[in-house]
Order: C-alpha cells, then sequence, then structure tokens
C-alpha cells in the first residue's frame, strides 16, 4: 500500500505511470486469489458442498497444520486400556475426536501432538509424566507409518504431505515440565518437542498464567532466560495459557515467531485465555500466529457468560454447604433446566479469525483445535474431519485462496521455518546456558 509520505507531485510521468500499472496489477492479483468456482465465478454465495470441494483442492497442495491436539493424553486417561497404544486402535473409529478416517477426512497435512502434563502433579514428578507422555506420541506415530511421519521441522511437514502422510510433531503444553531446568528443555528438544507453553493454568516459579494468581506480572529473570534458549534451539515460544504481561514480555525477548497454539480473540470472547488485542496488534513485528481454537467456552460469549454463572452457584452453594457435593449438583441441575446450554458455532470461530485479520492481518492466523482435550465441541467443529467446513466458512466470508493457504498451514510453517533460521544464528554466537533460577532470581532481587 502506497503511504502518504510518497509525494506524488515530485515523481516523474514515467514513475507516476509505474505506479499506476503496479497498483493494478496487484488489484488484478487480489481480484485473481478470490476463491472461484470452475465457472469462474466467486464462490461467496455457493453451496457448503462446493465451498468445502474448492478448499479440499487447495489442501492438496498446501498442508493443513493443527497445532494443539491432546490425543496422547486421551490415550492415558483412557478408561479401557490406560496407556495402552495398541488398544487405542486409531485405524477402527474412536470415542474420541481423532482416528486415522477422520484426519484424512479432514485433510490433515501436519500434525503437532500435544505430550500435555497437568501442573497440579507435583508430587507425581513433572519430568516422569512428561516423559511417559512423549513415548506416548513417539510410539502413535511409529505404529502407523502408512499414514503418520516422525517431523521435527517444517521441511519434514512439507516432505510428508507431498508424500501423502501426516507431518507429526510434538508440542509441550506447560513449561512446569521443565522443573527450573534449561537441560531439561535440551533434552526435551533433543527428544522431539518443537514448541513449549510456558505456563499451563499454574503460575510458575518464573512464569504467570492467565487463569491463575500473578506472581511476576510479567516475565521473571529466569522466563527470560528460557525464551532465549528456546530461540537458541529453535523450539517455538508457545504463549496460550499464559498472561497479557507475560506474553507483551516475551514479545520483547523473542527473536524468532511466536505461536498461540489454541487461543481465541479476548476482543470477540472476553474470557483471560484469549488474546487482547494490544498483543495481536504487536504480532506483524514478530511474525507471530495465533492458532485458533475450537473451545466453546473461548469462542461464544454466551457460552463463556453461562460457564460463569455455573461457577457462580457452585462456589456459592460451596461456601454455604462446604463439602456438600450433591447440593452443589442438585443447585446447578436445578438452574439448568430453566437455562438451556448455549452453543458455539462454527461462525463464533470465524469470527475470531475475521477479528485478529482485522487486527494482525491473515499472515497472523492459523489453526489449533484443541481437539480430544476438549469435552464439548463446536456446532459444526465436532472432530478432526470438519477442517474444511471451517476454511469453507471463511469462503463465504470473502477470503482469498491465498490467505486460506497462510490460515491453513503457511502461516505456522513459515514460523517454524524463521524459528530454524534463528536457531541456526544463534547457535553459531552463544553456547548452551547453563544459567539457574537460583542465579537469575537472586540477581533480580538485588537489582530491585
Amino acid at each position: 500500500m502506497m503511504t502518504t509520505t510518497l509525494r506524488l507531485h515530485r515523481v516523474s510521468r514515467a514513475a507516476r505511470a509505474a505506479l499506476v500499472v503496479a497498483s493494478l496489477f496487484g488489484t488484478a492479483t487480489l481480484n485473481a486469489q478470490t476463491a472461484r468456482s470452475a465457472s469462474g465465478q466467486p464462490l461467496r454465495n455457493a453451496s457448503l458442498a462446493a465451498r468445502v470441494a474448492h478448499v479440499k483442492k487447495l489442501l492438496r497442495s498446501t498442508p493443513l497444520v493443527d497445532s494443539h491436539n491432546d490425543l496422547p493424553w486421551a490415550m492415558r486417561e483412557d478408561a479401557n486400556a490406560p496407556l495402552d497404544v495398541d488398544a487405542y486402535d486409531l485405524n477402527k473409529p474412536t470415542k474420541g475426536m481423532t482416528d486415522i478416517a477422520r484426519l484424512r477426512a479432514g485433510m490433515v497435512g501436519g500434525q503437532f501432538w500435544s505430550v500435555y502434563i497437568p501442573g497440579e502433579i507435583r508430587d507425581s514428578g513433572y519430568a516422569r509424566v512428561q516423559l511417559e507422555q512423549i513415548d506416548i506420541a513417539r510410539r502413535v506415530i511409529a505404529r502407523y507409518p502408512k499414514d503418520l511421519k516422525w517431523s521435527l521441522t517444517a521441511a519434514d511437514v512439507r516432505a510428508a504431505h507431498k508424500a501423502g502422510k501426516i507431518g507429526s510433531l510434538l508440542g509441550m503444553e506447560g513449561g512446569h515440565a521443565i522443573e527450573n531446568s534449561l537441560g531439561a528443555l535440551r533434552a526435551y528438544y533433543d527428544l522431539g518437542a518443537r514448541y513449549m507453553t510456558l505456563t499451563h493454568n499454574v503460575t510458575l516459579d518464573w512464569a504467570d498464567a492467565a487463569n491463575d494468581k500473578p506472581q511476576h506480572f510479567g516475565l521473571s529473570t529466569f522466563v527470560k532466560e528460557v525464551v532465549r534458549e528456546m530461540n537458541r534451539l529453535g523450539m517455538l515460544v508457545d504463549l496460550s495459557h499464559v498472561s497479557p504481561g507475560t506474553m507483551s514480555d516475551a514479545l520483547d525477548v523473542s527473536e524468532a515467531p511466536v505461536i498461540f497454539s489454541h487461543s481465541a480473540a479476548r476482543g470477540i470472547t472476553d474470557v483471560p485465555r484469549n488474546v487482547p488485542d494490544s498483543i495481536l496488534a504487536r504480532l506483524p513485528k514478530n511474525g507471530g500466529v495465533v492458532m485458533m481454537t475450537f473451545v466453546p467456552g473461548f469462542t461464544s460469549q454466551k457460552v463463556a457468560d453461562y460457564g460463569n454463572v455455573i461457577t457462580a452457584i457452585r462456589d456459592s452453594i460451596a461456601k454455604a454447604h462446604p463439602n456438600d457435593n450433591d447440593a452443589q449438583f442438585k443447585a446447578i441441575a436445578a438452574w439448568r433446566q430453566s437455562h438451556p446450554t448455549p452453543q458455539a458455532t462454527i461462525s463464533d470461530v470465524a469470527d475470531h479469525m475475521d477479528h485478529i485479520k482485522k487486527i494482525a492481518g491473515a499472515k497472523h492466523i492459523g489453526i489449533g483445535g484443541d481437539y480430544d482435550g476438549i469435552t464439548e465441541t463446536v456446532v459444526g467443529l465436532e472432530d478432526v474431519s470438519k477442517y474444511p467446513d471451517l476454511l469453507a466458512e471463511l469462503v463465504k466470508r470473502g477470503w482469498t485462496d491465498a490467505e486460506l493457504r497462510d490460515v491453513a498451514g503457511e502461516n505456522v510453517l513459515r514460523a517454524l521455518s524463521r524459528a530454524e533460521v534463528v536457531s541456526a544464528r544463534l547457535r553459531k554466537q552463544r553456547p548452551a546456558s547453563t544459567k539457574t533460577i537460583r542465579q537469575l532470581d537472586m540477581m533480580r532481587a538485588f537489582n530491585r
């Protein structure tokens, strides 16, 4: 876009003509990118089937990459055969939201399998459980070689997609797993983790979570070192679950693009887990990507408000009748009878994507469904087979083919590729950090 700083009256006639031609060419290019039917007509008003068919055609050459699927935890918690990768057969329809047939129907080309562990298992040992989850995910990938391909880089994902397989990467959800150790962080990277969410729902010794009481009001000195070391390794910094202060400080420090592996826009649904507009506005400079999640309570204000009322009822009854779970259940059930549960829709999800596009641009949006990590789903996005339907909704709203490709997978792969480039440079510039949280916190306290 031309700016007001360009003084056309001082430009030669030839230069002016060149600018006009360039402008017209840009307009023509944009128009050519608009999703069109076989007849050449725009698809905005076409049937869902026609729009889905168009999307699937695009996804044959562009890998659709989802940044967050909790299948490994679903396998761990399976009531019939916990931790048993063989028993949880993905070649058959599963009771969850993910299996091979539905991944194929959804035209998934790349998947970050979340190796999530809760932040409330301190006594059990974070590291042990984290290693177990990595083990589950890696065994899943190895068990289905015709469909899943172990991947470590953006190029690996593209190669897997070209070969007709789903490039499979690992994403750690929660920095509590490193147990305040940069050595542990490096070990997890060596085991295949290519992003780490700085926190989950629990504030750490070094970072504030969105849904917990703040302690650091941004980044501690140690977490800045964690971000720097992640940049050096080539591990994406994931800012889902963290407080706005932590988001802001991470953007100040990170030399590589950040991601939000499963978040939505706070400007549409006002909940702590979503990304404020002030943070969205900073993404173009950083190159970061918000991977749009499908959590109903994050995508619909009505669903969020409904949940807040239920929480208030539960808290009120618990205060009046401590340890009386039956009383809480009866009170909530009575209220639900006269207040039907609202539902989030695929249109709600698209509203968030429109909002992020307006503030940050289409280059900063991706997909992070959180399938098998949620108990309720968005209407129209019930499982991993439904991704084309979401992109078809964007076609209806006038998104171009180039924007659809970006959202589907190009944006997050670009972020990962850039992180790899930054890593190659930083590894030449500095060695692995041996700093500890004690050293840095003592320094922080001294400098106050």
